[in-house]
C-alpha cells in the first residue's frame, strides 16, 4: 500500500471527526488533526482504534503520541504494515 492510498484510507477514517469540510477536502502530508481538522484528543483516539481495525495493525503508545499529522501517520502506518506483512 503507498503513501496516496494511505491517505486516502486516512479520508475516509477522520471524516465523522471533523467538521473542517475544506481542510479534509485538501488533506495531505502536512494536515495537522488538532489545528487544520479540529479533532479533541478523544477522537483522535477514536482515529487511531478505527486505524488499527481498517490496516488490521497495533499501534503501540509511542506511536500514538507521535500521530498528530497526516506525515506521521502515515509513515507509522506504511512501517506497521512493512512489519506485519515482513513476518
Amino acid at each position: 500500500m503507498n503513501k496516496e492510498q494511505i491517505i486516502e484510507a486516512l479520508k475516509t477514517i477522520v471524516q465523522p471527526y471533523s467538521e473542517e469540510t475544506s481542510a479534509l477536502a485538501h488533506i495531505d502530508e502536512n494536515t495537522d488533526f488538532i489545528n487544520d481538522l479540529k479533532i479533541n484528543s478523544a477522537n483522535l483516539v477514536d482515529i487511531i482504534l478505527d486505524i488499527e481495525e481498517k490496516f488490521n495493525i497495533e499501534i503501540d503508545n509511542d506511536s500514538m503520541a507521535k500521530m498528530l499529522n497526516v506525515k506521521a501517520t502515515t509513515a507509522i502506518i506504511a512501517s506497521k504494515l512493512e512489519a506485519r506483512d515482513g513476518q
